[in-house]
């Protein structure tokens, strides 16, 4: 079946290195944009989106995935946005409201020529001191619960390939 939107989900991949260059504006817009559509339980729309750009508060980003997982260097591979999805914890379907976002954004990034990589941490990232501390500076309530975030820019080199599909993925009954 020959659909933009099938072709989009079966050629999407998760990019590990990124090209040294800004989104182009529109792009990351659009990105935001799609993200904000994505569905959400009962229309709820617990998500919340933080673009990440400016260097100072991506290394803060960067630093705190490190601490909360017990890593080292960038878990976002360079990218030079970092896109944050946090929910309203009062939610009941925050986290798979925040997935959907967190995958409308990803599919959106790839139908615009650009890439991204879903990345963890945010929950246990946001329950940090230092976690709150970001949200209070952005103007955000602290109780916010993390769900993840995209390492977003424009791919260096090309696409892996795809793994095939594991046998039994569907069962029809």
């Amino acid at each position: 079946m020959d659909n933009p939107v099938i072709n989009a989900i079966l050629t999407r991949r998760s990019i590990r290195k990124f090209q040294n260059q800004p989104l182009e504006g529109q792009v990351l817009d659009a990105v935001l944009e799609a993200g904000t559509w994505a569905p959400t339980g009962r229309g709820a729309q617990s998500p919340v989106i933080i673009a990440v750009q400016n260097p100072e508060d991506r290394r803060a980003v960067q630093e705190l995935n490190c601490q909360a997982r017990g890593g080292s260097g960038d878990p976002y591979y360079g990218a030079p946005a970092i896109l944050l999805v946090l929910a309203d914890p009062s939610v009941h379907t925050c986290v798979e409201d925040g997935a959907c976002v967190l995958d409308t954004m990803m599919l959106a990034a790839h139908a615009l020529g650009a890439a991204a990589c879903w990345i963890h941490g945010e929950h246990e990232m946001f329950q940090l001191p230092e976690g709150k501390a970001l949200l209070k500076k952005w103007g955000l309530p602290e109780n916010l619960r993390g769900v993840g975030s995209l390492a977003i820019g424009y791919a260096e080199g090309p696409a892996p390939e795809p793994r095939p599909r594991k046998e039994g993925y569907v069962l029809r009954v």
